[in-house]
């Protein structure tokens, strides 16, 4: 071994380093993902992305001149609602999935969209063959004369590439395949994603191209690698859904340049990604009626509103310990509710299993959403429907009263819109709210209340 290189040990799946071998890691708690890297004691100067060099002074922020740059637009506007109004210049984009949910598909559809307007697009498979590709193309009817397609590994030649051709967005499919020469470990290891990463972001930054990144996500839903992959990029996107479903939800956890809080829905057909326009009416089409255990909530995603239909199932068990099964809800969340129904309203819950279901594969994490929750379990465990047309908003605290919700105007418009006649809202909100005709707004001060105006 060279004197300028260390043997090291690093976890595969957080980062952690250690000087020898160790069978659990001390700081993620996993087992067997230690794997021997070797490294060059010397930082990488990142030289070959050709990085700007030297020293810059400091400058004061108010004398920067900035120039309002215009936004690529994919021509999906689910995707350019989800990156905050379409793609910045020079911006750095991670997108992960699970296996087959439709990762791939997604770029192929968004550089089509830029290809067809005249910019001249590069998409990078480190796992897929050009006729491999051009098959996928031909099936997504994608292909374009200014999609440009390469099969290839070595970070060293994709930059030469890039150089080369001068592409108006970049694609790399996956970060995990990719490999740099100055680094001995395989592709996929920590040290190749970490410094891939970097030198994609620092070409992106010097070039102003904007680049998609690809990447896996482990067993845990996490994207595979170093979380320090996660800061370096502006903006990180998940793309949600079960394989067996045929709804897909892309949701950003981090963008630099627009709200965290946006969602695109799109459904999955022989020919690609279909934008879902309309999720309310989408994820309510197949509501039974007057069938106990159901009730519509309104959520919002960023700007959007959404109506969604929550799903509970309370039924006696016979296990010493009740079941407590939720699907697309908060599962603490859901016990603290359960705790408070037995407390305020005196169910008897402990005997019970408890099933809960967001219908469509949706998932919400919204408190305001809690009332809904509370209405589903009660309306399963008194085996009483809830009246037709009737929507019920409002976070619950450990007190059973009922507390106040932001965007309440927009949720009530949307119920309206959706044809309910009868939206029950926290009562706080109710003051502060303009008159919205055409449909039946009661405010509600606690659960109890709620389950007399119910049931």
């Amino acid at each position: 071994m060279k004197k300028n290189e260390k043997t090291t040990f690093i976890c595969q799946s957080c980062g952690y380093q250690t000087p020898k071998w160790m069978g659990k890691c001390p700081d993620c708690n996993e087992w067997q993902t230690f794997v021997e890297e070797t490294q060059k004691k010397e930082p990488c100067r990142f030289d070959k992305t050709g990085s700007i060099s030297g020293t810059q002074e400091p400058v004061p922020i108010n004398s920067i001149e900035l120039i309002k740059e215009h936004r690529l637009l994919t021509g999906i506007k689910e995707f350019d609602r989800v990156l905050g109004g379409g793609l910045v210049s020079g911006s750095l984009v991670l997108i992960g999935g699970d296996p087959g949910i439709g990762k791939s598909t997604l770029m192929l559809q968004a550089l089509h969209g830029l290809a067809i307007k005249g910019c001249k697009v590069l998409y990078v498979s480190g796992e897929e063959s050009i006729k491999q590709i051009k098959i996928r193309s031909e099936r997504l009817s994608t292909a374009s004369s200014d999609m440009l397609v390469v099969s290839e590994i070595d970070l060293e030649t994709i930059i030469s590439m890039v150089d080369k051709y001068k592409p108006g967005v970049l694609v790399i499919d996956s970060i995990q395949t990719m490999f740099n020469g100055d680094l001995n470990s395989a592709p996929g290891s920590v040290s190749q994603v970490r410094e891939s990463t970097m030198h994609l972001m620092l070409m992106a930054k010097k070039t102003g191209i904007p680049t998609f990144l690809v990447g896996h996500v482990t067993k845990d839903g996490a994207i595979a690698g170093p979380r320090i992959m996660e800061h370096m990029v502006d903006t990180v996107l998940y793309f949600e859904g079960d394989r067996n479903h045929v709804f897909r939800i892309l949701r950003a956890v981090k963008n630099r340049f627009g709200s965290t809080n946006e969602i695109g829905v799109f459904e999955m057909k022989d020919k690609g990604l279909d934008e879902v326009t309309n999720p309310s009416a989408v994820f309510l089409s197949e509501r039974p009626e007057n069938t106990p255990g159901s009730i519509v909530t309104a959520s919002v995603e960023g700007t959007r509103p959404i109506l969604i239909e929550i799903q509970g199932l309370a039924g006696n068990t016979t296990l010493g310990t009740p079941r407590r099964t939720i699907l697309g809800l908060d599962h603490n969340r859901v016990s603290l509710l359960v705790a408070v129904m037995e407390r305020k309203l005196g169910f008897q819950l402990m005997g019970h299993d408890i099933f809960m279901n967001v219908a469509g594969g949706v998932r919400v994490d919204e408190p305001a959403v809690d009332m809904g929750i509370i209405a589903a379990v009660a309306s399963s465990f008194l085996d009483r429907s809830i009246a037709g047309g009737t929507v019920v908003i409002g976070e619950v605290g450990l007190t059973g009263e009922v507390r106040a919700i932001s965007h309440t105007d927009i949720r009530v418009s949307e119920i309206k819109k959706m044809g309910f006649t009868r939206c029950l809202v926290p009562a706080s909100n109710l003051k502060r709210m303009s008159a919205i005709p055409g449909i039946e707004v009661i405010g509600i001060h606690n659960i109890s209340q709620a389950m007399e105006i119910l049931f």
